[in-house]
């Protein structure tokens, strides 16, 4: 990896160094998908305290959508699996 002025790139593809890929991942439809700003959606969703698992789903994807493409047709299963790692999450804490 080499780092200039530019930021830091990967001395082999020149792509981003792996170590600093913050993109979280999460099944969906059995294939493990990056979603960006996952940790920051989830916490904006759980400020809204909101207790109908069909409107925590609407506000996850409509966040999502702002940052990540959702394909229409996977719609139902981004919202599955984002829905189960709200859950997930909030059961942590």
């Amino acid at each position: 990896m080499s780092e200039n002025k530019d930021g830091d790139y990967c001395s082999v593809c020149g792509g981003i160094p792996p170590e600093k890929i913050t993109t979280k991942k999460i099944v969906i439809d059995g294939k493990e998908i990056g979603i960006e700003r996952l940790d920051w959606i989830l916490d904006e969703v759980a400020k809204l305290f909101l207790k109908d698992d069909a409107r925590i789903a609407e506000e996850l994807l409509m966040r999502v959508k702002v940052y990540n493409y959702v394909p229409m047709k996977k719609t139902e299963d981004y919202a599955a699996a984002l829905l189960g790692e709200y859950r997930r999450r909030s059961a942590g804490r």
